[in-house]
């Protein structure tokens, strides 16, 4: 039922964050040259725009055009999570995508390279190896995450706010949440799931 629910967000998951790409893209200024974009589900979240946006157009029309592409990848799921800088005319991709999506890897480099003005792409996405310690693993952080109080609304929408990335039982905690209280919070959670043997949080507090 789980992976059914999990299809079932990946399907709208495109639709959902384009359509707030959208309404934010010309109220948003574009992020400073270099500057890392994590790929949430419902779009990327920029740490902090700083007082310059990019210092020329090309960039800042390349960084836009990067982020609408990726959001229209098909598979890319809460556990998954893929980021990106721009300098100049090369984009560098990293991240990490699930065995399941391997091909989530190629299809991101894939739609980057045929951007206009983009000369390069290097591509450092790594892929999960298949590992049913590592699937349990994420689930049951998910379970624990969503069970635990203000988290539960960070995974009401079809397009989650925090992605869960699992290597070796290690797990790292991507994305944003409103306040470093929810933050914390989830550490706790992750780190209470069953045999997990390391927590990461590198959400991002967004007010």
């Amino acid at each position: 039922m789980r992976k059914t629910l999990l299809m079932s967000v990946l399907l709208v998951l495109s639709a959902a964050a384009l359509a707030q790409t959208s309404q934010r893209s010309q109220a948003t200024p574009a992020a400073p040259a270099a500057q890392e974009a994590s790929l949430s589900s419902n779009g990327p979240v920029v740490a902090d725009y700083g007082k310059n946006a990019y210092p020329n157009d090309a960039e800042g029309h390349i960084a836009k055009e990067v982020r609408h592409e990726l959001l229209m990848l098909p598979y890319y799921s809460l556990f998954d999570d893929l980021e990106y800088t721009v300098q100049g005319h090369t984009v560098t991709l990293n991240g990490y995508v699930t065995s399941e999506h391997a091909q989530t890897k190629n299809d991101a480099e894939n739609v980057v390279k045929h951007i206009e003005g983009v000369d390069k792409v290097v591509n450092n996405i790594k892929v999960l190896p298949p590992s049913p310690m590592d699937q349990e693993a994420r689930e049951r952080v998910y379970g624990a995450l969503v069970n635990t109080g203000s988290l539960s609304r960070y995974f009401w929408e079809a397009a989650p706010s925090i992605h869960i990335i699992v290597d070796g039982q290690r797990v790292t905690l991507k994305g944003f949440v409103n306040s470093e209280g929810d933050k914390n919070l989830a550490t706790i959670a992750a780190k209470g799931a069953p045999d997990v043997f390391q927590v990461t949080n590198e959400l991002r507090v967004v007010k």
